[in-house]
């Protein structure tokens, strides 16, 4: 019973702890390749905002070791709505992993509608195709 106990508090801290990332970062990112099945770490990913007729850089990361980037959004900017891009970098990390790849980047738009809710970009990618949805 005490192992019960223990194993749901650490759970609800682990759900409380992502809630404040996910609250203190309006975007994250999660790469996981389809072809073994196991987070992608070490992908360049770069965030932009679509401005008039351009793309204005407003920051950049590597994915960590689960693949993932839990704070891609500068933190000293405002989280406005708009039109986004994120890149991620596939053929630098297809050609450091020693794959060929048909796709050297994969820019992923989306738009935000409304700056006070948390947006995750999950990317599921392969040498030869990927899939991306808006995750949660």
């Amino acid at each position: 019973m005490k192992i019960l106990r223990m194993t749901l508090a650490a759970l609800s801290l682990s759900a409380v702890s992502s809630m404040v990332l996910a609250a203190g970062n309006p975007l994250s990112v999660h790469v996981l390749n389809l072809e073994n099945g196991l987070p992608s770490p070490g992908v360049n990913v770069t965030l932009e905002k679509h401005v008039g007729q351009t793309w204005e850089p407003l920051a950049q990361g590597v994915t960590n070791e689960q693949g993932r980037i839990g704070e891609l959004f500068p933190a000293k900017q405002a989280f406005e709505t708009g039109e986004y891009r994120v890149v991620f970098k596939t053929g630098e990390y297809f050609k450091k992993t020693g794959h060929e790849t048909f796709f050297p980047e994969i820019p992923v738009i989306f738009e935000v509608k409304n700056a006070d809710q948390h947006y995750h970009i999950p990317l599921l990618l392969s040498p030869y195709g990927f899939s991306t949805y808006r995750g949660s």
